[in-house]
């Protein structure tokens, strides 16, 4: 009996806590998101995010998938709440500047610059420069390894 319950308790731990092998990318895409501690709505909220802010799947229990952020830190998500239709970016530093074009010739849009955790659409990737959106269809691009793209 002793050894059923440990081989039981093992086998739990390994669901729970072994990500797939293959860690997949997503997106938020919806308004908002409540990122969990646990798969559930009775879990504490941790972190409350935007659209397009991009994610690391590393593995799914029910509608429930457990994601990893820029930071490395991990969470819970509802499925509904995300795609993998799409790429997206997060800014990695705070007082990141936003072009009009794709290089530092191009003046910086209204709107820049952004602080870290801004996560925006990939529209495009033209050498080191990325073209995002942000959630409200504003358009800006930039350097690529200022952004955390999954």
């Amino acid at each position: 009996m002793r050894k059923r319950f440990t081989l039981l308790l093992l086998a739990f731990l390994i669901f729970y806590f072994l990500p797939i092998s293959a860690a997949m990318a997503l997106c938020i895409d919806s308004p908002r998101a409540n990122l969990r501690k646990g798969p559930g709505t009775h879990y504490e909220i941790l972190w409350k995010v935007f659209r397009y802010m991009p994610f690391k799947k590393l593995a799914s229990r029910g509608t429930w998938i457990r994601i990893q952020d820029v930071d490395g830190d991990i969470y819970w998500v509802h499925k509904k709440l995300t795609t993998e239709k799409f790429q997206c970016a997060v800014i990695k530093n705070n007082k990141t500047h936003l072009r009009t074009g794709p290089g530092t010739q191009y003046e910086q849009v209204s709107w820049s610059p952004v602080e870290k955790y801004f996560s925006m659409k990939v529209i495009a990737i033209k050498g080191n420069w990325v073209h995002t959106e942000d959630g409200v269809g504003d358009r800006a691009w930039v350097y690529r390894p200022l952004v955390w793209i999954h």
